[in-house]
């Protein structure tokens, strides 16, 4: 059954059989992306719970305008954002003042050089940048999220979105030349 029709059917019945059959579907992707953007095991599987709570208790307010896995995918973004802000007690993990931002870069070369980073390095440097930033080039990157999915699940318009990328690769960018300077030979 597709997911559109195990929720109907859940809705409809309260079958616990739908409902195990959709934490079946999506706890490894919700664990996954809780690990990546919290960093710690425990905190992922208590986040992975608490997200599913979420999703039982507001299943009725799928409103069908996306597809399922984008709102199960917001629902866990916007958790884990929440509790990095709590965490840190910063306001502005989004924050897009320019004078943070890095030098604009050639798009074209901040996206090769990201792809061609030696894995190690890339963790090294994923774990460097804010955490706004990690989650949205995971997103892109790694989860292969349209700009469209990825702006319903931060909620701004595809340009804002686009610009987010674009900044966030450039600090990634700046972060590695930072921390894998090459010694100079004199």
């Amino acid at each position: 059954m597709k997911d559109i029709e195990v929720i109907h059917n859940y809705l409809d019945t309260q079958a616990t059989r739908c409902f195990n059959l959709l934490y079946e579907r999506y706890a490894g992707k919700i664990y996954s992306k809780c690990i990546s953007m919290l960093k710690d095991d425990v905190l992922a599987q208590d986040a992975t719970q608490e997200i599913f709570t979420k999703i039982f208790l507001n299943l009725s307010r799928f409103g069908e305008k996306s597809k399922f896995s984008t709102w199960v995918y917001s629902i866990t973004y916007n958790y884990c954002i929440d509790f990095l802000r709590r965490k840190k007690k910063q306001k502005d993990i989004f924050s897009d003042e320019m004078e943070k931002a890095a030098e604009p870069v050639d798009d074209l070369t901040s996206e090769k050089e990201l792809l061609e980073m030696e894995i190690s390095q890339l963790k090294t440097v994923l774990d460097n940048i804010p955490a706004g930033d990690r989650a949205v080039l995971l997103m892109k990157y790694q989860d292969g999220m349209s700009i469209k999915d990825i702006s319903e699940v931060l909620d701004k318009t595809e340009s804002a979105v686009k610009m987010k990328i674009k900044r966030a690769k450039a600090k990634a960018q700046v972060t590695k030349k930072e921390m894998f300077k090459e010694p100079h030979i004199q």
